[in-house]
């Protein structure tokens, strides 16, 4: 990640309150930024250069994203899977040792010993490592059983099957027995008719087919495990996005689908693109990103109809969440990228995502949206006020919808930097005003909904009021906007609006 400190010249932009559907019963209120004193003749002259950005991706993520169509309306059955090795390194000589307790215990045939070993015995005459593959993967998730031999042909199959168990003194007892096969079939069949059977049958295809990607040595910190590492790669999570089905299905033929791996996080993300009506690929337009894809996703069509019936300009509208093995509404994973990691996947969206999404559209990221409600919120906040670090700036407007500050009271979390936070991060300190403009929004009837976790701190709309305060301090340009609501049943009207009043047709 580059970061640099700069300050930015501030335009004003008057705001003019539409809504988009049915009429809002809110509060709003909204100043914007003096204007430049260079005339505007003068800026006709002088068009702003457009934002470009630099994609600080590595090779290992590069060759993990890809672009697909839409697969939330598949049925889990047909996906496809992506199988992954990574291959770790011996020396020969504790190759050596490691077959002859294999031998010495039962756990190697007399074939598969003396081919072990002499492969063994020429990497050490060649003053080589032994090679072989420590770990499989299936769309991430660790693969527990077994892979067969590049050479496998079908027939006889022999395994080690691990069994480590504490005799009476607790101390650890290897109880692993060797086991033959006539078949493939016979080793599936062994495994009942779980999920650990359809990823066999999976893994023993991809090897047959050699359809597989190499991961480089170490990939896998076994210690520090990336996120949804251990899951099933057969618990479909599809069922728990929310969205219309049928309103889906009526664009799904505009939407881009990408996973999109982040090797800091250690996690592969999902993010669906959708192209605005009439979509022309050469030309420029800018982009929505909304954070929790898993429910986000579901407000799509209704603006895209708002371009449609000419309501709203031309804009992409991309949701990011996880692939579906992971469960995006679990506060677990929430928590742990919105808020703890949210430097982090501040890194990635600002250097990775977004530079990439760059490369595939036209995106005109001076007028791009960032959006982000409760965790989310704290995210938005946090990318807002840390914007000025960063060479790249993929977006000039963004939207903190009830932010949950209160969780980084949390005790039972280390290192929430909560006074950074509620300094804002010193953005202020580094710049004299604010050069983004922001909607601050909230659900007027929010606050009792937890009034347990607030523990003597700011509720959701003091800390939302005093953020407005501290902006209005420093003549930034902002929108606040109190909706008759709780928590987060005004999203889809705010996201409307917004559209309508943002991006005016």
């Amino acid at each position: 990640m580059k970061r640099i400190t700069a300050l930015f010249a501030v335009f004003a932009v008057l705001l003019t309150a539409v809504s988009c559907g049915k009429k809002q019963d809110s509060q709003a209120e909204s100043t914007a930024a003096e204007p430049s004193a260079e005339s505007s003749e003068d800026a006709a002259q002088k068009p702003a250069e457009p934002i470009v950005l630099t994609n600080h991706m590595t090779e290992t993520e590069k060759a993990f994203t890809e672009k697909h169509a839409l697969t939330l309306l598949d049925n889990p059955q047909d996906a496809v899977h992506k199988i992954s090795v990574m291959k770790s390194s011996v020396p020969p000589e504790e190759q050596l040792h490691y077959l002859e307790e294999c031998k010495k215990n039962g756990l190697v045939s007399q074939e598969e010993y003396e081919k072990l070993r002499a492969e063994a015995e020429a990497a050490r005459d060649a003053g080589e490592q032994v090679e072989f593959i420590s770990c499989v993967l299936i769309d991430g998730c660790y693969y527990s059983g077994i892979h067969p031999p590049d050479d496998y042909d079908g027939g006889k199959l022999s395994i080690i099957e691990a069994v480590m168990e504490t005799d009476e003194n607790g101390e650890p007892v290897d109880r692993s027995e060797y086991r033959e096969f006539d078949t493939a079939e016979d080793y599936f069949d062994s495994l009942g008719t779980g999920s650990l059977k359809q990823q066999a049958q999976l893994v023993f295809a991809a090897f047959r087919d050699k359809n597989y990607t190499e991961l480089p040595e170490g990939f896998i910190d076994f210690e520090n495990p990336p996120e949804g590492l251990w899951e099933d790669p057969f618990d479909d999570k599809r069922d728990l996005w929310e969205f219309d089905r049928d309103a889906v299905e009526k664009i799904k033929d505009s939407i881009d689908e990408y996973s999109i791996y982040d090797e800091e996080m250690g996690i592969e993300f999902l993010v669906q693109v959708t192209l605005p009506p009439d979509y022309d690929p050469e030309q420029t337009y800018p982009m929505m990103l909304l954070t929790d894809g898993v429910w986000r996703f579901g407000d799509v069509p209704a603006m895209r109809r708002c371009m449609e019936k000419g309501e709203a300009a031309p804009v992409l509208l991309a949701t990011l969440g996880y692939c579906y093995h992971i469960d995006g509404t679990n506060e677990y994973y929430r928590f742990t990228h919105l808020v703890q990691k949210r430097d982090m996947l501040l890194d990635f969206i600002t250097d990775n995502l977004m530079p990439y999404l760059g490369e595939q559209y036209h995106i005109d990221y001076a007028d791009s949206t960032l959006y982000g409600h409760s965790d989310g919120g704290v995210f938005a906040h946090n990318a807002l006020f840390n914007s000025d670090r960063y060479e790249n700036q993929p977006f000039g407007r963004y939207i903190i919808g009830s932010p949950a500050f209160f969780g980084l009271y949390d005790e039972d979390f280390d290192d929430l930097r909560a006074d950074e936070a509620m300094n804002d991060y010193g953005y202020f300190d580094r710049n004299e005003r604010l050069d983004k403009r922001v909607w601050l929004t909230g659900g007027s009837q929010e606050d009792p909904d937890y009034e347990q976790l607030y523990r003597g701190h700011d509720t959701t709309l003091e800390g939302l009021a005093h953020l407005r305060d501290r902006i209005e301090a420093h003549h930034g340009e902002y929108v606040y906007r109190l909706y008759e609501s709780h928590h987060y049943q005004y999203i889809p009207d705010l996201l409307k609006e917004y559209l309508i009043v943002e991006y005016p047709a």
